[in-house]
């Protein structure tokens, strides 16, 4: 059986894909693919921070309330932009078919 380790870190390569691809569209909202790539910072420090927790406390980075949290926060914040992204585009849109309709 695949170890978790393992299907972590091949699941980076089509979120790594998704990525390249999201980049190109050009109706893509910036704001909610500069979210899409926090997601990726997140993964980032989530890494050392699960090492840290390891060798620090001896417990996984779940079990760490205050790393743990921390990350959370960040992963978050990167849902935030995305949602707010997006949402800004339907607004737009809305007015941009709101005024050809006029």
């Amino acid at each position: 059986m695949i170890s978790k380790e393992t299907l972590f870190a091949l699941s980076l390569f089509p979120y790594l894909g998704f990525l390249w691809f999201l980049s190109r569209v050009p109706q893509v909202p910036r704001l909610a693919l500069i979210g899409f790539y926090g997601t990726l910072v997140f993964v980032a420090i989530t890494i050392p921070a699960e090492l840290y927790a390891q060798s620090a406390y001896g417990k996984s980075l779940a079990n760490v309330d205050w790393l743990h949290g921390s990350a959370e926060v960040f992963l978050t914040l990167t849902n935030i932009l995305i949602v707010l992204g997006f949402r800004k585009a339907i607004i737009q849109a809305k007015q941009k078919n709101g005024e050809e309709q006029s």
